[in-house]
C-alpha cells in the first residue's frame, strides 16, 4: 500500500488567499483588465478609455468606459435593441449588426466629445482597412478593446464591433488577422470582409436555401418573410441603416408605459364595517330561524 503525500499542508491553508469575487463567478479577467486600465503616472489622471463588447442572445452591449477609483464610469453606450429605429428589424446579433452597432457607439461618443465634424471615419462601407489620422487641434478619440473572457479567435464578432467604431471615426488599435476575410495562405481580403458587413453572406445563403429545401427556408427564416424581407432586399437595408445612424446617432429614451395589475386580494374594510357585517348575519340567522317556526 502506497500512502499519498500530503501536498496541502497546514502551512499552505495559512498562507492561501481567496480570489476576488468577479474572478471566482469568471466575470473579470484580471490579468487583462490590468493592462487595459493602467495608465502612465506622467499622464495625470487622465483615463485609458475602454470599447467595452459583450454578446448575449438577443443583444449585443457596448460601452465606452474609462476606470476609476470608485469604479468604472459608462460614457456612452449602443445597443443592438436599437437597431429596429434605423431599420434593421431582424439579425440583431449577427456580424452585419455587430457592425452597425460599433458605428452607433462611435458616432454618438464623437458627437458628446464635439468631434463627429473632425472625424467623419469611412463613410462607404467597403472592407478596406481603414486607420484615423489626426486632424485640426485635436487628436481622434482612442480606445482599447475589451473584449473581457470571450477567445479572440479569427472571425470573431467582436471585430465586427471594433471595425465598425474604427470605420465610425474612432481610434481602435488593430490589425486585420482578426477579421473574418483573413487567412495565413491568401492574407486580407476586403471584397470578403464587405460581403459580412453589408450581410451579403446571410442573403446568400437565403437564395440557395430557398432553392433547395423551400419547406426548411419557410421555416428557418419565417420572421424574415413575415415582415416581407427578401434576399436581394439585405443589403440594402444595412446600407440604409448606417445613413441613418450617422445622421442621428443620438439616444432617445422610451416613455414608460403604465399598465393597471389586478389585484385578487380583498380590500381592506374598516371596523364599522366589520361590526355592520356581524349584526346583518345575525339578522339574517334570526329571519331564517323565525321563518322554520313558522
Amino acid at each position: 500500500m502506497v500512502l499519498k503525500k500530503n501536498i496541502k499542508t497546514k502551512s499552505y491553508h495559512k498562507r492561501y488567499q481567496v480570489k476576488w469575487r468577479r474572478r471566482r463567478e469568471g466575470k473579470t479577467d484580471y490579468y487583462a483588465r490590468k493592462r487595459l486600465i493602467t495608465q502612465d503616472k506622467r499622464k495625470h489622471n487622465s483615463p485609458k478609455y475602454r470599447l467595452v463588447v459583450r454578446f448575449s442572445n438577443r443583444d449585443i452591449v457596448c460601452q465606452i468606459v474609462a476606470a476609476k477609483l470608485i469604479g468604472d464610469e459608462v460614457l456612452c453606450a449602443a445597443y443592438a435593441h436599437e437597431l429596429p429605429r434605423y431599420g434593421i428589424k431582424l439579425g440583431l446579433t449577427n456580424y452585419a449588426a455587430a457592425y452597425a452597432v460599433g458605428l452607433l457607439v462611435a458616432r454618438r461618443m464623437l458627437v458628446k466629445v464635439g468631434l463627429a465634424d473632425t472625424y467623419k471615419g469611412k463613410e462607404e462601407a467597403d472592407g478596406e482597412m481603414y486607420e484615423i489620422e489626426d486632424e485640426g487641434n485635436r487628436r481622434p478619440f482612442k480606445a482599447l478593446l475589451d473584449v473581457g473572457l470571450s477567445s479572440t479567435t479569427t472571425g470573431k464578432k467582436v471585430f465586427a464591433v471594433m471595425k465598425g467604431a474604427v470605420d465610425g471615426g474612432m481610434n481602435v488599435p488593430h490589425n486585420e488577422k482578426r477579421f473574418p476575410a483573413w487567412t495565413k495562405d491568401e492574407g486580407f481580403s476586403a471584397e470578403e470582409l464587405k460581403k459580412r458587413i453589408l450581410g451579403t453572406h446571410v442573403s446568400e445563403f437565403m437564395e440557395e436555401l430557398e432553392e433547395e429545401d423551400p419547406d426548411k427556408f419557410k421555416v428557418q427564416f419565417s420572421r424574415y418573410i413575415a415582415e416581407g424581407i427578401k434576399a436581394e432586399d439585405i443589403e440594402d437595408m444595412y446600407t440604409s441603416a448606417h445613413e441613418a445612424i450617422r445622421a442621428d446617432p443620438s439616444f432617445t429614451k422610451k416613455e414608460k408605459t403604465t399598465t393597471e395589475h389586478k389585484k385578487w386580494n380583498k380590500p381592506k374594510i374598516s371596523h364599522a364595517q366589520r361590526q355592520q357585517n356581524v349584526r346583518d348575519k345575525i339578522k339574517a340567522a334570526m329571519e331564517a330561524a323565525a321563518d322554520d317556526e313558522e
